[in-house]
């Protein structure tokens, strides 16, 4: 049981739980931060072979790239 806790804990320290509303600049859209963007974000992150971390402490390019990746992988896909 400490196992499990011991291994969401640096999953659960990397949510970004301020339900933002974030713009992309690039596609003129804006993009609510929620349990759905982080589960997204976490598989963009393990794709891209990315540490763990906040999308708001993201550097501005990695947070395009984001979604740029985001609108090619629609929640549709999943």
């Amino acid at each position: 049981m400490l196992a499990i806790g011991i291994a969401a804990t640096p999953l659960a320290v990397a949510q970004d739980r301020d339900n933002h509303r974030y713009y992309d600049r690039n596609h003129k859209d804006y993009h609510r931060w929620n349990e759905n963007e982080q589960r997204s974000y976490g598989i963009f992150l393990n794709e891209n072979h990315i540490a763990v971390h906040v999308f708001r402490k993201a550097p501005p390019d990695e947070q395009q790239r984001y979604w740029n990746w985001r609108h090619e992988h629609p929640d549709e896909r999943r």
